[in-house]
């Protein structure tokens, strides 16, 4: 019996990884199957022109293209929408990670994907495969978080090409509202450190700041 308990992790983790190399084999295909339909070609000026049969393949060689001149900034601009900044470039971003998960939240954005019609999933589905096939043909770049994209990336920016307009709401003025010393004077339209001095009354330093609230656009 003890025998028997013991190989069962194993058995698992061999069950695991044989299904995670099925799909991975499987990924691969698709994307072959799909970058055969893509023709790619690069004006003078280096302009890449997307040649496809369906909409979904110009989503997909638009990617790779993409992510052929510049990975960097395809990967950085996803992990700035879906909060993950801070894990990147350290404990100043923090304030960008919570403004842009308050915008929306991963399971909002899978829900978003999950609801839209067929064509557009499709169009998702192609985005991620595109980028992760350049992934797959370019193993020389190293992603500095995201080895993986998902379908559901695109929601982030579903309000138009540059998404919701979240950098209007400073992090600055989130940080002042979750941080107990420091106050937005409205009637003064300052941001305020509160200190206590020696005779217990309250002394401020003001700061310059914009001109709406932590949850008001401009």
């Amino acid at each position: 019996m003890k025998q028997i308990l013991f190989l069962l992790p194993i058995a698992m983790v061999v069950i695991l990884t044989a299904c995670k190399t099925n799909q991975a084999a499987a990924d691969l295909a698709r994307w072959q199957a799909q970058a055969a339909n893509i023709t790619i070609i690069r004006d003078d000026f280096g302009v890449p022109h997307i040649y496809g049969k369906t909409d979904a393949d110009a989503v997909f060689g638009m990617l790779y293209a993409q992510c052929e001149d510049d990975f960097n900034r395809v990967e950085r601009n996803y992990i700035w929408a879906i909060g993950r900044l801070a894990e990147v470039e350290g404990e100043k971003e923090l304030y960008s990670d919570l403004r842009a998960r308050l915008f929306m939240t991963e399971e909002e954005a899978k829900a978003h994907y999950q609801n839209s019609p067929a064509w557009l999933k499709k169009l998702c589905d192609a985005f991620a495969d595109g980028i992760n096939y350049y992934l797959h043909t370019h193993p020389e770049v190293k992603p500095k978080l995201l080895t993986h994209f998902e379908p559901w990336f695109p929601m982030y920016f579903s309000e138009g090409s540059i998404g919701g307009d979240i950098e209007s709401i400073s992090t600055e003025r989130i940080k002042a509202f979750y941080e107990e010393k420091t106050g937005w004077d409205w009637r003064k339209g300052k941001l305020i450190n509160w200190e206590i001095g020696k005779l217990g009354q309250a002394r401020t330093t003001s700061h310059v700041a914009p001109t709406a609230s932590p949850c008001q656009a401009n």
